[in-house]
């Protein structure tokens, strides 16, 4: 994908904890024993200017296999308050940005292309950018540099609800034909029931 002056800044969240998975998802291999934060970051990382990964700062082995695709490595030392901490720490990591496309660690089924709609929509200057499958919205979201401030000073774990319920309006959503968007891993059985479709 070719890129113009308009620098986007993909965060990746990978601070969780996978509490309910029995172990590290983010590690667990694909079909093709790609662990399922690498396939996320590498979709992401060929969508934008550059690209981060938010993790916390024990996750060695995860941060080390990022780091080696390309992102940039952010320690969250707040992970453990929630979704809306680790994605403030990408943010503020990254104020030099025009806009951000945040993204989920656990979800590696998107499709490249509804990250470039995203990325494309935020360079024609698109306030906010969320995808739509059978009209309802998913992941990744895009943000332009406007709300860069309101991002880096969320905390707890409702992750960016807040911001998008306050500036509802502002969203630009689009249809795409990618149920990916929808398809977060949690659970072991998830993953077995979401890696076969």
């Amino acid at each position: 994908m070719e890129f113009d002056t308009f620098s986007i800044t993909g965060v990746l969240l990978a601070a969780g904890y996978s509490r309910r998975f029995s172990g590290d998802k983010l590690l667990h291999p694909l079909a093709d024993g790609t662990p399922i934060a690498v396939a996320a970051a590498r979709k992401l990382y060929t969508s934008v200017n550059q690209a981060l990964a938010v993790v916390r700062p024990e996750s060695t082995e995860l941060a080390h296999l990022l780091r080696c695709e390309g992102l940039q490595i952010v320690n969250c030392v707040e992970a453990e308050t929630g979704m809306g901490a680790s994605l403030a720490c990408g943010v503020k990591a990254s104020l030099n940005a025009q806009a951000w496309v945040i993204a989920l660690a656990d979800m590696p089924f998107i499709q490249i292309a509804t990250i470039e709609q995203i990325a494309t929509l935020l360079r024609q200057r698109a306030a906010i950018v969320a995808p739509q499958y059978q009209g309802q919205r998913g992941h990744p979201i895009g943000f332009s540099q406007f709300y860069g401030t309101q991002l880096s000073q969320l905390s707890g774990d409702t992750g960016a609800r807040t911001v998008l319920q306050q500036h509802h309006t502002q969203i630009t959503h689009f249809p795409c034909n990618d149920a990916g968007i929808h398809y977060d891993i949690d659970t072991y059985q998830d993953f077995k029931c979401k890696a076969a479709l």
